[in-house]
């Protein structure tokens, strides 16, 4: 029996190959969809009032008609890939009941519209930005130390390999980049405003809550104005927080969450720890924890939001496989992960808490109690 014949029939080896030559191409929905945001095809397709024709598209994007056909190619991939639907509309000077194809908006690209506070549009540009791929390219070497002159512990991660700056020192030197980062993470964090009001509970009994790594506040000043009466800080990096305005109940403190994190009742982690590594996730929450006891308040708590593998039993296989990529995110660009409920116990443990519960209620990211 030969070596193919032993992996099993023919079918089988052709699926196999099927699936692995998918998975090498898998880059092409990512760069798709980038592509479409960039042409503002979301834009488009919202302006025109009801579902459009290619050539409709072609006109509105100002496509040249030569590469009309490649637009098709474009949008086909978009419409397998559930950015976007296609309906059927009467032909324009066609006969009686002649139709053709249309483009219409799903829940997906709705999401990418440029006038929603919450369009993720920017987030998807930031986050294919070349700045961030290149490091994928170092993944196998940085495993093997290629990169590290012998000295297995010199690079922390793929994109220090790439760069040789970590991701942070890279972002302070690159300032488009570093702005343009900056507003992924303030667009991310915009969607709270839509589930805010499901979880309005989680910060009533508290005066005060400092919101650690909050950047230019968006989370802060959406859930003081959720939660009336509620004093929210925001501690980031001195040049991240410089300037910002303030209200009365939203303030900015310049500082380094690994030295001083200011007292409050509670304290908000909002995908903030996923970026680093287990000592430096203690050394946080340790910070978190003197925070709250300073308060004399037995009801403290930390408030954390962040992914937790294998948490939802009824995760889908897109929502686990997202998740996992995103595992594979923090490894390759910083020194962080994305934790299972076992990994978050070990560390509230070694920083001194008692307990803790997680609820998974934020889509991909769950709600994460912890109590001293």
């Amino acid at each position: 029996m030969d070596r193919l014949s032993s992996f099993g029939a023919t079918k089988e080896i052709l699926q196999a190959q099927s699936h692995l030559y998918n998975l090498t191409s898998i880059f092409v929905s990512s760069m798709s969809l980038k592509c479409a945001v960039q042409l503002c095809i979301p834009d488009a397709i919202n302006d025109h009032k009801r579902p459009i024709t290619l050539p409709e598209l072609a006109s509105a994007l100002r496509i040249h008609p030569s590469k009309t056909t490649c637009l098709l190619r474009l949008m086909r991939v978009l419409v397998h890939l559930h950015i976007f639907a296609e309906t059927l509309v009467p032909k324009h000077g066609g006969g009686e009941g002649e139709e053709v194809k249309a483009y219409v908006l799903t829940p997906s690209s709705s999401l990418l519209l440029s006038d929603k506070a919450t369009g993720l549009s920017p987030y998807i540009v930031a986050m294919l930005d070349p700045a961030l791929m290149a490091p994928w390219h170092f993944l196998g070497d940085w495993f093997r130390g290629n990169h590290e002159n012998n000295c297995s512990n010199k690079l922390t991660s793929p994109f220090e390999a790439a760069h040789g700056l970590t991701l942070w020192d890279y972002g302070r030197k690159n300032s488009e980049f570093g702005d343009a980062f900056s507003g992924a993470m303030a667009i991310d964090s915009q969607m709270m405003d839509v589930v805010m009001k499901d979880c309005k509970h989680i910060f009533q009994g508290f005066d005060t809550l400092v919101d650690v790594g909050g950047g230019t506040g968006t989370v802060a000043k959406i859930i003081s104005e959720a939660c009336r009466g509620l004093k929210c800080t925001v501690l980031d990096l001195p040049h991240v927080v410089a300037g910002l305005p303030e209200s009365e109940n939203v303030k900015f403190v310049g500082g380094d969450m690994f030295e001083f994190i200011p007292p409050s009742d509670a304290i908000l982690l909002k995908s903030i720890l996923h970026n680093w590594s287990d000592a430096d996730c203690v050394k946080v929450l340790q910070k978190c924890r003197k925070a709250i006891a300073g308060k004399n308040n037995e009801g403290g708590k930390v408030i954390i939001i962040d992914m937790v593998i294998g948490d939802d039993k009824d995760d889908d296989a897109e929502a686990t496989a997202t998740k996992l990529f995103f595992d594979m995110l923090m490894m390759t660009v910083v020194t962080g992960r994305e934790r299972t409920e076992k990994e978050w116990e070990e560390l509230f443990l070694e920083a001194g808490f008692r307990q803790h519960k997680i609820t998974p209620m934020f889509g991909l990211r769950s709600l994460i109690e912890v109590f001293p």
